[in-house]
C-alpha cells in the first residue's frame, strides 16, 4: 500500500482512538486517579482497539492474525514503556503538569509505533503478498 495512504489512514484510526482515550485519562486523572494507573489501562485498551483496523485498513495486512498481532504487542509493548517512562520523568520528577506530558507522548509515540508497524510489523505480510502477485503477473 501506498505510504501516504496507509499514514493518512493510520492517522485517522490514531486520532479517533487516541482522542476518545485522552478524554477518558483526563476525566478519570481529573476525578483524582492516579495517572500511570489510567494510562496503563487506557493503553491496553487501545492496543486491543486499533489492531484490527490499523492492519486491515491503515496497512493492507492480509497475512495471518497470530504473527501480526505478537509483533503489534512487542511494538506497542515499547511504546508503553516509552510513554511510563514519559509519565516518570517528565511529571514524576520534573513535576511538569501529567495532562500535557501525557498530551505530548501520545503524539511522539504515534509517530514512533507507524514506522515500526510500515517497516516491521506488517512489513512481512506486505512482502509475502507482494511475492505472491509477483509469481501471478509471472
Amino acid at each position: 500500500m501506498n505510504p501516504q495512504v496507509s499514514f493518512f489512514r493510520y492517522a485517522v484510526v490514531g486520532i479517533l482512538s487516541n482522542s476518545a482515550l485522552y478524554i477518558i485519562y483526563l476525566t478519570a486523572t481529573g476525578l483524582g486517579a492516579e495517572p500511570k494507573i489510567v494510562m496503563t489501562a487506557l493503553y491496553g485498551l487501545g492496543v486491543l482497539q486499533t489492531f484490527p483496523f490499523n492492519k486491515r485498513w491503515s496497512f493492507g495486512d492480509k497475512g495471518p492474525e497470530g504473527a501480526a498481532l505478537m509483533r503489534y504487542s512487542f511494538a506497542y509493548a515499547s511504546g508503553y514503556a516509552l510513554n511510563y517512562a514519559a509519565l516518570v520523568a517528565f511529571a514524576g520528577y520534573l513535576h511538569l503538569g501529567h495532562q500535557y506530558v501525557q498530551g505530548i507522548t501520545i503524539i511522539l509515540i504515534a509517530g514512533y509505533l507507524y514506522i515500526l508497524q510500515r517497516v516491521w510489523v506488517f512489513a512481512r505480510s506486505r512482502a509475502a503478498v507482494g511475492d505472491k502477485d509477483a509469481r501471478k503477473q509471472a
